[in-house]
């Protein structure tokens, strides 16, 4: 798997962004490429934004049991899986808008770099290892910008 953390790996993420019109359309799934993009944003949302209310105990520990290892895993996403309610677009959103902000998200996560983020707690997951977070930043950008044919 590509890392996130690695400069040319970022770039070239960014590009397919970059590649994304606010007329392109999805070859699976429901959401519009505005809401994906929104989408997207939602995982540093909860990392660089207090957006978000932290899960409680208890949700915390289902998710530690039974989503953390699917996330942060290196195996691809399938297609048309469900979604966490955080991460659910129904609403209009702007391309544009929506496009800077994760590529913002995208360059500063890279600037930071791994070791900023190596044992670093998750609101979701507790603490992750620089490995576990490329892989959840990485695999959910390159799946949606897949599903978005770029």
């Amino acid at each position: 798997m590509k890392n996130i953390f690695y400069k040319e790996d970022a770039t070239e993420i960014v590009n397919r962004i970059n590649r994304l019109t606010p007329t392109t359309k999805q070859l699976w799934g429901k959401m519009s490429v505005s809401q994906m993009l929104a989408h997207c944003n939602v995982t540093y949302e909860f990392v660089y934004e207090e957006k978000h209310p932290k899960p409680n105990p208890f949700m915390k520990f289902i998710l530690m049991a039974f989503v953390k290892n699917a996330v942060v895993n290196d195996i691809p996403y399938k297609k048309s899986l469900r979604t966490a309610p955080a991460f659910i677009m129904n609403d209009d959103k702007n391309f544009e808008d929506e496009k800077n902000r994760l590529t913002n998200f995208i360059l500063r996560t890279q600037d930071l770099g791994e070791d900023y983020f190596d044992g670093k707690e998750s609101r979701s997951f507790g603490k992750l290892s620089k490995s576990e977070w490329n892989n959840m930043f990485y695999k959910h950008l390159d799946h949606h910008l897949n599903q978005f044919g770029v």
